[in-house]
């Protein structure tokens, strides 16, 4: 050996010592740098050298330098940030969407309450303007409670919709940076290297990305990672990144959906393929909690207007001559969205026609025939192909419930008409019979004396009975009755059994226009009207039922439409068959976005939770400890003056050896 070899592991030893300290002050540099993973400098034994005394050492090497990473933890990391970014968004969201429906005296059940309320004095005093003007006041507060409340969850549509867009530009600038970091980092690994800095932006990009959407990402063997959307969509393969578009949906064009686009045609994603993520949460608000809450709003603005309305119809108002009432609320129409994919022939859709007034109008229409049976909900018409023509697969979407119709068929309060040129197959369409109505909720009456507070017939017991019969209510159910007509019923007493024919004197010769049994709690009812009484008759007793004399005095129909507060006027038929009253369905409704706000809350601390635990994990497999740094620093700085005093002991042996050999 020679005095060479000793200055060459001195040499090596300083070079070493020296990557180490750099490595470990890059470390401390960017301690606090996100997405940076620990380095550490790994050194090999340098080949030895064979003599005749055995294998000297030719000292050490510096191999590499690698980061400490673990793809497991990483993996995790990024999985459960993303579930928890989706949990948080919707739960953020639905917290905004409970503020529309506020509680106590804030609440549209309490503005609903009090409008019916106010007929109390209308009723007291038929004729008083007053009480007539101060009615329309608070009907009129309520339609615009309402009508502030759909303005909300438009407004909150809107905000998702800009959102949704935001994100998909972040999305798409991310996949490109990805593309060409696998790009930068194939090159480099080619080169035998592993480029730690380049992998760390890779990651914390991809983590970005996750918290977006939920993707899947598979390594490949030149060092690049492919991503996935959805397990199967591509998002970047190598140096190639797919865009992601937003487009409008295709029944709805306030809302947004996702897609690609490939070779000049945009496909759509469908609902529930991105699973977590922000944008996870966003879709899932738009496509399921905004429209159910919706639902809500518009069944209790139709089942009121359409209640109030139809009781107004039936009563007579202040008019010389006194008349049958007009609405006094109008609301937001039902329509029917066709899919923008529906079949077009020409360039229009081929189930579509020209109406009389030159407007181009969906061969499919909805109309309410029923305003207590409508259901919270939107539907999806479909042209099934495995149908028969001239029938459709009809789907309620808030449970996802489907049944066959046909034109002319009534479902859950609503007809159903479809007219000529017939949908194509697979042609399928949106039908909201109650999303728009509180949207266009108001007061559709102006004048105080328009109030119908008078029924147009009115009962009175012979004052020759004998028996405690007494008139409980006359209530009137057909708007076309004839006011004009006269009826006498009389009581026939068969041994405690009461009956009872009704006779119809309006003509010149009585007439009998039926027969029948009195039974507790039955009303006895004839042409438009139905007549309950209390207590018992006796044989020979007699009511009569004619037309209201006075109808501006007259408070039979006022009372009617103050019942309409208690009555079960929402939603009959669906999960409470009898129907609520205004102020339960509110309460249900309370309840039901109440449920979505606590469990979307409770899902968001548990993921956050889990997100947190796993993002420590990582961090601990690559964070960088100070204390474990500044203990190396010292450690790497003893080797390198070690290695530096074998220098200097290698220089002083060759000056002694120079001097030996120059004596």
């Amino acid at each position: 050996m020679s005095i060479s070899s000793l200055m060459n592991i001195g040499s090596r030893a300083m070079a070493a010592s020296y990557a180490q300290l750099t490595v470990t002050g890059n470390n401390i540099a960017n301690a606090n740098t996100p997405g940076y993973s620990q380095q550490t400098a790994n050194l090999e034994t340098s080949f030895s050298q064979q003599t005749g005394s055995g294998f000297f050492g030719s000292g050490v090497d510096v191999a590499t330098v690698t980061r400490a990473h673990s793809d497991f933890l990483t993996r995790e990391a990024a999985t459960s940030a993303s579930i928890a970014a989706a949990d948080d968004t919707r739960s953020t969201q639905l917290q905004q969407l409970e503020g529309v429906f506020q509680t106590d005296t804030a609440g549209l059940g309490y503005a609903a309450q009090q409008a019916f309320n106010s007929f109390v004095d209308v009723a007291n005093n038929p004729q008083d303007s007053s009480a007539r003007q101060a009615a329309l006041s608070s009907i009129g507060n309520m339609a615009s409670d309402f009508s502030n409340a759909s303005s909300q969850i438009d407004a909150q549509q809107a905000d998702v919709a800009d959102q949704l867009r935001t994100s998909v530009a972040s999305i798409n600038s991310l996949t490109t940076q990805i593309a060409a970091l696998n790009t930068q980092i194939g090159a480099v690994q080619a080169s035998g290297q592993t480029p730690n800095s380049l992998l760390d932006q890779r990651d914390t990009a991809i983590n970005s990305l996750s918290q977006l959407v939920g993707v899947t990402t598979v390594p490949a063997a030149d060092g690049t990672v492919g991503v996935f959307l959805g397990g199967s969509q591509t998002l970047v393969l190598g140096s190639n990144a797919t865009a992601l578009t937003a487009v409008p949906d295709a029944y709805d064009p306030s809302k947004v959906q996702l897609g690609i686009s490939t070779g000049g045609t945009t496909q759509t994603f469908p609902d529930g393929f991105i699973a977590s993520g922000s944008v996870s949460g966003l879709l899932r608000v738009q496509n399921h909690d905004i429209p159910d809450a919706r639902g809500l709003l518009g069944q209790l603005a139709a089942s009121i207007a359409g209640a109030m309305n139809s009781q107004q119809a039936l009563g007579l108002d202040l008019g010389t001559p006194a008349s049958a009432g007009a609405p006094v609320l109008s609301i937001g129409a039902p329509q029917v969205l066709p899919s923008s994919n529906n079949a077009m022939s020409g360039g229009v859709p081929v189930a579509s026609y020209v109406d009389g007034s030159g407007t181009r109008v969906s061969s499919v229409s909805i109309t309410v025939v029923d305003s207590a049976a409508l259901q919270p909900s939107d539907y999806q018409l479909t042209a099934d192909p495995s149908l028969p023509a001239g029938q459709y697969k009809l789907t309620r979407l808030s449970d996802g419930t489907s049944q066959t119709v046909s034109s002319g068929d009534v479902v859950d309060g609503f007809r159903i008409d479809v007219a000529s040129p017939a949908p194509a197959t697979r042609d399928s369409f949106l039908l909201q019979p109650v999303s728009t109505a509180a949207s266009g909720m108001a007061l559709a009456l102006t004048d105080p004396s328009g109030i119908a507070a008078a029924s147009p017939v009115q009962a009175t017991t012979n004052v020759a009975n004998t028996g405690t019969a007494a008139i409980g209510s006359l209530n009137v159910v057909d708007p076309s009755i004839n006011p004009n007509l006269t009826a006498t019923i009389t009581f026939t007493d068969n041994s405690g059994d009461y009956s009872y024919s009704l006779v119809d004197t309006t003509g010149a010769l009585p007439t009998v226009n039926g027969t029948g049994s009195l039974a507790a709690g039955q009303p006895i009812a004839l042409n438009g009207w139905q007549l309950n009484l209390t207590g018992t008759p006796k044989s020979g007793d007699s009511v009569v039922v004619a037309k209201t004399a006075y109808p501006a005095a007259d408070n039979g129909n006022a009372n009617a439409m103050l019942a309409l507060g208690t009555a079960p006027i929402v939603g009959q038929g669906g999960s409470v068959a009898a129907g609520q009253n205004v102020t339960d369905a509110y309460a249900s409704a309370l309840a039901n976005v109440g449920v979505r706000v606590q469990s979307a809350m409770s899902a968001a601390t548990q993921s956050d939770a889990i997100a947190s635990a796993a993002t420590t994990a990582a961090s601990n497999q690559s964070g960088v400890n100070l204390d474990e740094e500044a203990a190396r620093l010292i450690q790497y700085q003893q080797s390198y003056q070690a290695a530096a005093k074998m220098l200097q002991i290698a220089q002083t042996v060759f000056s002694s050896l120079l001097s030996i050999s120059s004596a």
